[in-house]
């Protein structure tokens, strides 16, 4: 089902007009939960490796301690991903909404679903060759669409992806339709893509690291409505 064309851009200027408090503690809001989506990632990430690190030369107490605190952190994460799911239904403009470890997407708005997907997450890997390398996790909290990438546009496959299929990167790595047809390009550099015909991705059984693969027949269903500024929520 065809979902209704998002507002127009000049509905956003009257309400700033008529409302101007009301948009900017909207903006910073959303601002707000884009950071706080990052911090949490990295936070979890790091709390996780430091306990493995220091539960083998603990005594049975100490390690009960430490899970208590371990529980206390993950407790809060639950909590900052329930606010992003209510923040997501209570949108009253067309948005995405991600529901990471169910690997479901949906289109959706006032949070009536418009549109419900199956998605594909991408694994937690770190990539690049040290000391310069990253560790990309599944994202979480509220994201932006800030490009989209047409089957008929150039992207540039970074070299960790050549280098993570242990494939030769090539001395050109701009690729056409590398993104399949259509890439979506998000805040903080998470993708949502399709399935390419060609190129380091065209493989089935590999999904970009921290990205999210959506099928060809519903990314080109929901293409029409989706554009640069709308929200992505991951939770």
């Amino acid at each position: 089902m065809r979902a209704p064309d998002p507002a127009p851009a000049r509905g956003w200027r009257a309400l700033w007009r008529a409302y101007p408090r009301t948009v900017a503690l909207f903006v910073t809001f959303t601002g707000a939960l884009g950071i706080a989506d990052v911090v949490l990632g990295a936070t979890n990430a790091r709390y996780r490796r430091e306990v493995q690190r220091l539960r083998s030369s603990m005594t049975e107490t100490e390690r009960r301690r430490v899970d208590l605190v371990v529980a206390s952190e993950e407790h809060r994460l639950r909590v900052a991903l329930e606010l992003v799911r209510r923040h997501a239904r209570g949108d009253h403009e067309l948005h995405l909404a991600v529901e990471v470890d169910s690997g479901r997407m949906v289109l959706e708005r006032d949070g009536v679903a418009l549109r419900e997907m199956a998605v594909e997450v991408g694994p937690e890997r770190r990539v690049g060759a040290p000391p310069d390398t990253i560790r990309l996790v599944p994202p979480r909290g509220a994201r932006t669409v800030t490009r989209l990438v047409s089957a008929d546009d150039e992207w540039e496959v970074p070299r960790w992806v050549y280098e993570d299929r242990a494939l030769p990167p090539p001395d050109e790595r701009a690729t056409r339709g590398a993104l399949g047809i259509l890439g979506i390009v998000l805040s903080g550099g998470t993708f949502l893509y399709a399935l390419p015909d060609s190129g380091p991705l065209a493989d089935g059984a590999y999904v970009l690291p921290g990205a999210i693969r959506v099928s060809e027949e519903d990314l080109r269903a929901i293409a029409p409505n989706i554009a640069p500024g709308m929200s992505v929520y991951f939770y």
